[in-house]
């Protein structure tokens, strides 16, 4: 199965900075195969049989992980921690997840530029009562779209001064999320 791994804020300031050709390594030495990244933000595609996930859970000393993406998502933060001596927040999709992204978007059809659309991964389903705050909060030309685990972000103004580039999602609403532009989720779906 072909899994991808979406890095929050890896080098975008100082203190996160890893280099891509070190990280695919060090997933590489978990056993996963076919690695590739893409640009220099933590985008990571990799394959791994599924019967290697008991081995994974036994080396990283994992307990009571059920689910695969439970799994990688701890196996790969060991392993950045341990290798790189830093914490950094990983999200998994399985790779054909992200068909099913570009293929539901909302906004499809009303954005002038891909610089328009962003698309927000969240470990988890954001909450109703959440999802209407942030509704409530958009302005005018904002628009999101809370579709499973993914947030849709149509900002035709640009990100700056944007609900997103306030961190109005994880400051205010206490969501975390990692974030990729239009661009970067049709390439993951190529990855």
């Amino acid at each position: 199965m072909r899994y991808i791994a979406l890095l929050r804020g890896i080098n975008v300031g100082g203190n996160t900075m890893i280099k891509m050709t070190e990280l695919k390594a060090a997933f590489e030495q978990c056993g996963f195969e076919s690695v590739v990244t893409y640009i220099n933000s933590g985008n990571i595609a990799f394959d791994i049989d599924r019967l290697q996930l008991p081995a994974l859970q036994k080396s990283a000393r994992i307990k009571g992980v059920r689910d695969t993406e439970s799994t990688l998502t701890t196996t790969i933060e060991q392993t950045i921690e341990k290798q790189f001596a830093k914490q950094i927040p990983v999200i998994i999709r399985e790779q054909p997840h992200i068909a099913h992204i570009l293929n539901n978007n909302p906004f499809a059809g009303r954005f002038e530029s891909h610089k328009e659309m962003h698309v927000l991964f969240l470990k988890e389903e954001m909450p109703d009562e959440k999802i209407e705050q942030l509704l409530v909060a958009a302005p005018e030309k904002e628009r999101f779209a809370a579709l499973g685990r993914e947030i849709y972000c149509h900002l035709p103004m640009g990100v700056a001064d944007s609900l997103l580039g306030k961190s109005f999602i994880e400051k205010k609403l206490k969501v975390a999320v990692t974030g990729r532009n239009w661009r970067t989720v049709e390439k993951l779906g190529e990855l």
